[in-house]
């Protein structure tokens, strides 16, 4: 969650930001509102407080001094009774902000480029030149067709539409793939996790999940319980509500996970094959960070994602997201996209990001700095997205007559 307290005092210019993410003036407007009622709800408060705290006292010195305080004493449960609405109302006041708070994104950093969507996204670098073909690439549907590695109708048949089974060898190369992730993750310092794929609406609400991404979320009925969207949300709770040692950050941690998402907003978009699908496996990097070196943290972990697609021979690009396509919990993020030469473009493929202390005041995940108590930062990305690797694999590797060469660094693994 944002900064209240910096929004209040610095109305202008926290609005000035929140607008680069296309936040409405309406909402800005009812914060301010909002703030305006705190104050004067908490003023009344105070204000009933301090009278309570004077009758008190002087209720003590009349009793020392032997005087009559039954007049005194009628003021006292009088203005006693006056709080009890005044409270409610303050209590009142401070839910609804808060209710509009959660909904609020995430401030993006100074340095975020201007733009609407991701057309107007920053490519920083290209890595590695895609292969030239001396034949017309296919898509990876038409491989799968061809090796029998994806079973669309199946999949569709056991759940819905946009689920799929993977069949031989590319069940096979998904399980390479997720070791391959993990091994490479774990020597660059990463603790492996093996964590629950069913969290509670409190952890979802820490990582930005809910309330506003609700209905993208599958719901486990009469529990409390979600199935996750990603491994950040059960590798950031880790430290829910926790209070970490300074000498402990940075924490990094990796886990394998399926994750589960209803697409909710992408009728009409990737349709056709494995690119956008409802349950798709992950391996998620999340770190946890001091303040003074997230930046570092997120830098390492950027490249990380990339030295992983490199050691495949995949090419790819990296691309700095613009204010208008950034994430609701994100102040800075990178996505790496992948060549796809069935489709003749780059995919995104992972997508990195430091939500500074927004996520850590959600969670309350806090360290200790002296005497003091600080907000962490939190950071996610994925090492990789296995299913688009698979893709990006197949497309990649194709021979012209549809067999499928396997990475070098894969071979260990089948």
């Amino acid at each position: 969650m944002i900064d209240l307290k910096y929004l209040q005092n610095n109305f202008d210019e926290a609005s000035t930001k929140l607008q680069k993410k296309d936040v409405d003036t309406a909402t800005l407007k009812n914060l301010q509102t909002l703030f305006a009622s705190l104050k004067s709800a908490n003023a009344a408060l105070e204000a009933s407080k301090a009278e309570q705290n004077s009758m008190s006292k002087l209720f003590g010195q009349y009793m020392r001094e032997g005087k009559d305080i039954t007049e005194l004493k009628a003021k006292v449960d009088a203005n006693k009774e006056a709080m009890v609405p005044l409270q409610e109302k303050a209590k009142e006041a401070e839910e609804a902000l808060y209710s509009i708070a959660l909904a609020i994104p995430n401030f993006p950093d100074d340095s975020v480029p201007e733009g609407a969507d991701e057309e107007d996204n920053v490519e920083l670098i290209k890595v590695l030149e895609p292969r030239n073909f001396d034949f017309e690439p296919k898509e990876h549907w038409d491989l799968a067709e061809k090796n029998g590695w994806i079973d669309f109708e199946r999949g569709v048949k056991l759940a819905k539409s946009r689920f799929s089974v993977l069949r031989g060898d590319a069940a096979r190369l998904e399980r390479a793939l997720i070791n391959f992730f993990l091994d490479t993750n774990r020597e660059r310092g990463f603790e492996e996790l093996c964590v629950p794929f069913m969290n509670n609406a409190a952890m979802l609400q820490g990582t930005g999940q809910l309330p506003k991404f609700e209905d993208d979320l599958f719901k486990i009925e009469d529990e409390d319980l979600y199935l996750i969207p990603t491994a950040e949300v059960p590798l950031t709770n880790m430290y829910h509500d926790e209070i970490l040692a300074e000498i402990d950050l940075p924490v990094l941690m990796t886990g394998y996970t399926p994750c589960f998402r209803k697409e909710a907003g992408s009728a009409g978009r990737d349709t056709r094959g494995m690119i956008r699908q409802h349950q798709f496996d992950k391996v998620e990097m999340v770190a946890i960070a001091h303040p003074d070196n997230s930046d570092e943290v997120f830098d390492m972990m950027v490249q990380n994602a990339s030295d992983i697609l490199t050691a495949l021979g995949l090419p790819h690009r990296v691309v700095e997201l613009c204010g208008g396509d950034l994430g609701f919990s994100a102040a800075k993020t990178i996505d790496l996209e992948v060549w796809l030469p069935g489709q003749n473009k780059y995919r995104e493929i992972s997508s990195i990001s430091n939500t500074r202390d927004f996520q850590a005041r959600r969670a309350k995940i806090r360290f200790k700095d002296g005497k003091k108590n600080r907000l962490v930062h939190t950071l996610n990305g994925s090492a990789l997205a296995v299913g688009r690797t698979l893709i990006a694999i197949m497309e990649n590797y194709q021979n012209e007559d549809g067999t499928i060469e396997i990475p070098e660094v894969l071979k260990k693994y089948i």
